[in-house]
C-alpha cells in the first residue's frame, strides 16, 4: 500500500466557465479509507478519475507514495478502480473478470483460484462465477466490478459508487464486510459516494465537496460536531442542522425568528468577546443535541415550543416545533408522545451550539459557556 497526496489539484474542461475541481489538497495516509462525499456534479468522480489517470490534471500534483503520477499512464500507476458503470468484459465469465488483473500479472493458478473464491464469497457472488456479465443483474455486475478491483495487488484502491445498485439489506451487510477487508489488508482506499450513511460507515475521514471545492476534510465526528462552514453544517446529518439567523446583543446571542424578533438567547463565553454588539451571525445546533424533556415534565427545561410535526421512524422520533416563531427539529431515541399543536419542553446544551459568519459562511471557532443551556 502507499500514501496518496493531492496538492492543489484542479481540472478545467475546454470551454467550461468554471473549474470542475478547484485546487483540492488532501494527504491520505497509508492504509487509510477516505470518502469523497457530495451531490451530483460536485467534482468527486472527476477527482477520482484524475488519480486513476483517466482524466488529465490541469494544475497541481498527485503523488502515490514517493512518485508523482500526473504524467504516468493509468497502467503505470498501480491503481485499482471499481467503476460505477461496471466496465466488465462481456466475453469473459465472471470468474475471469474478477481474476483479470492477477492473470495479467501472471500470478500462480492456485493463488488466483483461492483469492477469487474468497472475494466472491465475501461479496455473495460465488454462484455467478461461471456466468457471463450480460446474464446477471446490474447489482451483481457492480459486485463483480468491485471484486475485480479489491482482488488486485495495488498501491491505491478507487471505488466509484461501489454499492449504489444494491438493495438496502445487502448494502448494509457488504459495507461491514468490505470495511473489515480493507482494514485487514491495510488498503489505501478512496470511495466516491453521495450516500452519507455509506461514507460514515466506511471511511476514516470524509472529504465533503461542492462545486469543485473541498469544503472540509475531517472525521465523521468532526463533520457532525465541528462543521467548517454553513454548507457542511446543512449538508451533513439527517435531519440536517437547525440553522437560525442571530445577532449579538448585550453579551448574548439573540436567535431571531422569521419576523426578525428575538426568540431565545445563547450565552456567550469570554472567548467570544471579539463578537461586537450588533454583529449578525448564524447559529446552528444538531437535532440530535436538542434534548427532549421527559413526558409529563413541566419545569426545569430551557425552552417551550409548539409541536408542528412528530414522526416515529422505528428507532427514533423527529419532532418539529416552534419557539416564538423559530422553527427547529429535535431527535429523540424513543416514541415521543407529543401530538401536533401540543406544548413540548426541550433543552439545548450551550456546548452544542455552533456559530457561523453570516457573510462568508465560515465557522467562528468560539465556544459558548460549557453546560449552560440556551434561555428563552
Amino acid at each position: 500500500m502507499a500514501t496518496l497526496k493531492l496538492n492543489n489539484v484542479s481540472k478545467v474542461y475546454d470551454g467550461a466557465p468554471e473549474r470542475a475541481v478547484d485546487t483540492v489538497t488532501m494527504n491520505i495516509n497509508d492504509g487509510e479509507i477516505i470518502a469523497l462525499l457530495g451531490s451530483s456534479g460536485c467534482g468527486k468522480t472527476t477527482t477520482l478519475r484524475m488519480v486513476a489517470g483517466l482524466e488529465s490534471v490541469t494544475d497541481g500534483e498527485i503523488r502515490v507514495g514517493d512518485r508523482v503520477v500526473n504524467t504516468l499512464s493509468p497502467s503505470q500507476r498501480n491503481v485499482a478502480m471499481a467503476f460505477e458503470t461496471y466496465a466488465l468484459y462481456p466475453p469473459l465469465r465472471v470468474r475471469e473478470n474478477i481474476a483479470f488483473g492477477l492473470l495479467r500479472d501472471r500470478a500462480p493458478s492456485a493463488e488466483i483460484e483461492k483469492r477469487v473464491k474468497s472475494i466472491a464469497g465475501m461479496l455473495e457472488i460465488t454462484d455467478l462465477l461461471e456466468r457471463f456479465p450480460p446474464s446477471i443483474s446490474g447489482g451483481a455486475q457492480q459486485r463483480v466490478s468491485l471484486a475485480r478491483a479489491l482482488i488486485r495487488n495495488a498501491s491505491v484502491y478507487l471505488l466509484d459508487e461501489p454499492m449504489s445498485q444494491l438493495e438496502p439489506q445487502l448494502r448494509a451487510l457488504l459495507r461491514a464486510r468490505i470495511k473489515d477487508y480493507l482494514i485487514a489488508h491495510k488498503m489505501t482506499t478512496v470511495v466516491v459516494t453521495h450516500d452519507q450513511t455509506e461514507a460514515i460507515a466506511l471511511a476514516d475521514r470524509i472529504a465533503v465537496m461542492e462545486k469543485g471545492v473541498l469544503q472540509q476534510f475531517a472525521t465523521p465526528h468532526d463533520l457532525q460536531e465541528r462543521p467548517a462552514n454553513l454548507f457542511v453544517a446543512s449538508f451533513i446529518g439527517e435531519p440536517p442542522m437547525n440553522l437560525f439567523p442571530a445577532v449579538v446583543r448585550d453579551g448574548k446571542i439573540a436567535v431571531l425568528n422569521e419576523r426578525q424578533e428575538a426568540a431565545f438567547d445563547v450565552p456567550l463565553a469570554s472567548q467570544a468577546a471579539g463578537l461586537g454588539d450588533g454583529k449578525r451571525i448564524m447559529v446552528g445546533v444538531r437535532p440530535h443535541r436538542v434534548r427532549l424533556a421527559p413526558s409529563g415534565q413541566t419545569t426545569g427545561a430551557a425552552l417551550t415550543g409548539e409541536v408542528s410535526s412528530n414522526h416515529w421512524l422505528g428507532d427514533h422520533s423527529q419532532v418539529g416545533f416552534q419557539v416564538r416563531g423559530c422553527s427547529m427539529i429535535a431527535v429523540g431515541g424513543r416514541d415521543v408522545q407529543a401530538p401536533r399543536g401540543s406544548q413540548i419542553r426541550v433543552v439545548i446544551p450551550g456546548e452544542a451550539v455552533r456559530i457561523f459568519d453570516v457573510d462568508s459562511g465560515a465557522a467562528i471557532q468560539l465556544d459558548v459557556e460549557p453546560r449552560a443551556p440556551v434561555a428563552a
